[in-house]
């Protein structure tokens, strides 16, 4: 622990931090590869300065296969002026950028799943310095941390804006207050089933204000949901004080997450046919999906059942499952009211 204390990131900003206006540049990581002998990993980096205030910190392509994110937030970066902004505004489109690059969930470079990485290593994997490099440089600027996430290629979701339930009530209740002002259609009261080195983890354990989202999924962005990142984006910063305009209100349906039995997990393989549609009501016990078994025919198909009532607000995406995929994920509609009293997980 001491190692990793005094050992410096190998990446270095071609930004200043702390200089007044909007500065376009990269995170670079030395990488020494077959056709690059003294090659970088060259992670675009916009940092926008304007008058004092609080720094927010956004992020999209934490997984490489998710593209809402990376669409609002480079849209911001070639857009945003300085003169609009109250504190400073971090926007990295796509932190894990070889995954981004290679349009998978997990880096090409070493099969790094970059949300389950943290706190990382400065002398580490390429994917565990990336971590490290967030969790001692630029996590520690932040106030507010606003990460994006959509399904990807293996989960779609009803688009909706997230926050966790926290220990600390006073950080819960400012998360959730910029839930509400993201406005996206759904807004849930997040479980975790994999906490452990995930980036949301480290940021809330520095006492960092985080949301994140799922927008759909599929490993693709619809008009639709990029519509929704962003006018989220801009509501969140402008809610948190730290962009000038007025938040757009929009209605959004509360969801939470109780418990595990939220999550219907695949004990078989095969090809899965749904009985039951994002956003359907569905009931506990009863029939959700099926899954045939494909190595021959005349095989009866395996039901699945829901493990609790509910609405269904995600569902595994490819048309053949493996055992122990997830399969559908399901939410509890509660009254916005309701949301930030319900107690904890």
């Amino acid at each position: 622990m001491l190692q990793m204390q005094l050992t410096p990131s190998p990446i270095t900003a071609t930004v200043d931090f702390s200089a007044p206006g909007v500065s376009h540049g990269f995170l670079r990581l030395p990488y020494s590869r077959d056709d690059a002998a003294w090659g970088s990993i060259m992670t675009p980096i916009t940092v926008v300065v304007g008058r004092e205030g609080p720094t927010a910190l956004l992020t999209g392509a934490n997984h490489g296969d998710e593209y809402e994110g990376p669409i609002a937030l480079f849209d911001l970066a070639s857009t945003i002026r300085a003169e609009e902004v109250t504190g400073r505004i971090i926007i990295v489109p796509a932190m894990n950028y070889p995954a981004f690059g290679a349009g998978t969930r997990t880096s090409p470079i070493d099969r790094g799943n970059l949300n389950r990485s943290f706190p990382g290593r400065p002398d580490g994997t390429v994917t565990q310095k990336i971590a490290d490099y967030f969790q001692r440089v630029l996590l520690p600027m932040a106030d507010i941390v606003l990460d994006f996430h959509s399904g990807g290629k293996t989960l779609d979701f009803l688009p909706y804006c997230a926050a966790h339930v926290l220990p600390d009530k006073r950080q819960e209740a400012q998360s959730f207050d910029l839930v509400r002002a993201f406005g996206a259609p759904w807004s849930v009261r997040m479980l975790e089933i994999d906490a452990v080195g995930m980036y949301d983890t480290a940021a809330e354990e520095m006492g960092k204000i985080f949301v994140t989202t799922e927008l759909g999924g599929g490993g693709t962005a619809t008009a639709h949901t990029a519509r929704i990142a962003k006018r989220g984006l801009r509501n969140l910063l402008i809610a948190a004080g730290v962009l000038k305009g007025e938040v757009e209100a929009e209605p959004t349906q509360w969801l939470d997450m109780p418990d595990a039995d939220c999550f219907t997990f695949a004990e078989d393989g095969g090809l899965i046919e749904f009985l039951a549609d994002l956003g359907d009501a569905v009931s506990e016990g009863k029939p959700i999906a099926r899954i045939f078994p494909v190595t021959r025919t005349g095989l009866p198909p395996v039901t699945v059942h829901a493990r609790r009532s509910g609405l269904m607000m995600a569902r595994h995406f490819p048309g053949i499952v493996k055992p122990g995929d997830c399969v559908a994920v399901i939410g509890v509609e509660v009254e916005d009211s309701v949301a930030n009293m319900v107690g904890p997980s």
